[in-house]
């Protein structure tokens, strides 16, 4: 059966005209929802801001905080909704917003009864900025890795320990800091046998003596003791090697350096699980 050219026209038209309807559907819903934005009170909003927290959906989150933001600049809903704000930023993996929302937010309400809770969260935003544990250290060398954020984490983990100690917050802090201690420790270890490996003895004593120095409670100390007393003996500085030797051997009796069974430059990072090497 054939159909007419007027017909094949007419089906055209039909078809363009459901697209268009399609498309102002799809426009006015959502004009719809900016406008409900716009025009809901403080109560509304921030409830509808929570609601999309609670429900995972953390990009409307951060745009239904930042809107009551700009809406009503002042009150507590507008305090409470830059924290969460930096919280839902966090969440949707958009650390440099989250950083700046929460280091903003210290700055202007130093005083307010949930600034423990702000310390915390830029301690977070840090400890997770360079994606997860396993992406980031399992395999890699770590000697190449950049520990800024690591540092800024520790010290603000340490800022919320330091001022608020009955925090509900301190706890955790205080895990994620030894955490951070040791994966800390665990790079300039890498650092020092790097250069033990390439006979830079001098800047591998170094470079140990700086971790005893720095984190003398670190797993990592009995390793730092047995680069010194190697490289002190490659140099021979006899003397610093007896007593680097005497010092692994009071604290550290099995460690394999004393065997003569180290290093082997293996990957170590088992020493970096959270909460396994508790101190």
């Amino acid at each position: 059966m054939r159909v007419s050219r007027a017909s094949r026209f007419a089906l055209r038209t039909v078809l363009l005209l459901l697209v268009v309807a399609l498309a102002g559907c799809s426009l006015f819903n959502r004009g719809k929802k900016g406008s409900e934005l716009d025009t809901l009170p403080v109560e509304q909003l921030y409830q509808k801001g929570v609601t999309a927290v609670e429900g995972g959906n953390y990009d409307l989150a951060a745009r239904t905080f930042q809107r009551l933001i700009t809406r009503f600049p002042f009150g507590p809903y507008t305090e409470q909704s830059q924290i969460n704000l930096a919280y839902a930023q966090y969440k949707a993996n958009k650390p440099d917003d989250a950083y700046s929302t929460i280091n903003r937010f210290i700055r202007t309400y130093p005083t307010h009864k949930h600034i423990d809770y702000a310390y915390y969260l830029r301690g977070l935003i840090n400890f997770n900025r360079s994606g997860g544990f396993l992406e980031r250290y399992v395999g890699q060398d770590m000697t190449k890795r950049e520990q800024t954020n690591q540092r800024e984490s520790f010290d603000d983990f340490g800022a919320l320990i330091s001022r608020y100690p009955n925090s509900r917050y301190a706890p955790d802090a205080r895990q994620r800091m030894v955490h951070l201690r040791n994966m800390m420790a665990q790079s300039e270890l890498n650092i020092a046998l790097y250069y033990y490996k390439r006979n830079a003895f001098v800047a591998a004593s170094n470079r140990a003596k700086a971790i005893i120095e720095t984190y003398p409670q670190s797993p990592q100390a009995g390793d730092a003791l047995a680069v010194m007393m190697l490289s002190y003996r490659k140099l021979g500085q006899d003397k610093l090697a007896d007593d680097s030797k005497r010092v692994l051997e009071l604290n550290y009796p099995d460690h394999p350096a004393l065997r003569g069974d180290w290093p082997h430059y293996r990957s170590n990072w088992w020493k970096l699980i959270p909460l396994l090497n508790r101190s």
